[in-house]
């Protein structure tokens, strides 16, 4: 790192350390009271269960995750990406919004890998966001920080939890951006102190983990990394995990046992969905499908509920 940068990252860095005493001194009371997504990871961590955090494209999915959640009694995180925010106006957002307040059971609505500061103000001053991820993992990494301070704050302003990847977990998903050539990166315990004086609420640990498809050998994960970076948290926030396609149940239930508690997933409850759909599409009267592939998103999602040993927590 040249001089000049150098001093840029001991000054955010300095700035870390201010914000975090300031923000350590707002009592978390009134998130417990008014933030879902809160008392959902409080629980989960207090249980040593995983929640299902399902990534949503449309109408029938965010249906679909409701139906799951109030049928397996479990909590439940429907996320997603900025582009729905654009794509919808955010209508896609308040819709999911108010499905999760008629639900009876906890469903919070968070923000994945918004990766501009312009989206996380409009989305934290203007939608209904439990949590919005501050993904500035892009950036250099005294850049990732400084900026990062600056959104955390303004969300915790409006009572907005938030949730950052220290590390890069490479690779791409329909909906953010394509991360693929940038340079793999894994979460060591200095950057985890680091992201934490931030005040940042949960942190994404790369780990061997990838975003979109794993390689011929499946994912290949280091668990002694992430029970060191669980180590260095101890308790200070929590977990989440990305990149969970191709995971297998035993996979996802060992990272549950390591201590993740938001389980970030997308094709994996939304396979059987896109399957559905491809087999059905113009073969069937479209109120019908719309009803099938509510069904095939909630049973797969169901599924996974119960891996995560979230089932009957509600």
């Amino acid at each position: 790192m040249s001089a000049p940068a150098h001093n840029l990252y001991l000054f955010a860095h300095a700035q870390n350390i201010i914000l975090s005493f300031w923000l350590s001194s707002i009592p978390l009371a009134p998130l417990a009271i008014t933030n879902t997504h809160y008392r959902i990871l409080r629980n989960a961590e207090a249980g040593s269960y995983g929640v299902i955090a399902a990534i949503a494209y449309n109408m029938e999915q965010i249906l679909g995750l409701v139906r799951a959640a109030k049928t397996a009694r479990s909590p439940l995180i429907i996320q997603f990406f900025p582009w729905a925010i654009e794509a919808s106006d955010g209508l896609l957002i308040r819709t999911a919004a108010d499905a999760a307040k008629r639900a009876g059971v906890p469903i919070s609505i968070h923000l994945d890998h918004a990766q501009s500061a312009a989206i996380i103000r409009r989305a934290a001053r203007t939608l209904p966001f439990d949590s919005i991820m501050v993904d500035m993992s892009h950036h250099e990494s005294y850049i990732n920080l400084q900026r990062m301070q600056e959104l955390v704050a303004y969300c915790h302003e409006r009572h907005i939890l938030t949730e950052a990847e220290p590390g890069r977990i490479d690779g791409g998903e329909d909906g953010v951006m394509d991360l693929a050539g940038l340079e793999a990166c894994m979460t060591t315990p200095d950057e985890v102190e680091d992201f934490i004086a931030t005040g940042v609420d949960a942190l994404a640990p790369a780990f061997g983990n990838v975003h979109g498809e794993y390689g011929p050998l499946g994912p290949q994960l280091d668990f002694d990394r992430l029970g060191k970076v669980r180590e260095k948290v101890n308790g200070r926030l929590a977990l989440a995990l990305h990149g969970t396609n191709g995971f297998a149940p035993e996979m996802m239930q060992r990272c549950v046992a390591a201590g993740v508690v938001k389980i970030n997933v997308n094709r994996l409850v939304l396979e059987d969905y896109y399957t559905h759909l491809h087999a059905s599409v113009g073969k069937k009267p479209h109120t019908q499908l719309f009803e099938e592939e509510v069904q095939k998103v909630a049973d797969l999602t169901m599924k996974w509920i119960k891996i995560c040993g979230s089932a009957g927590r509600a």
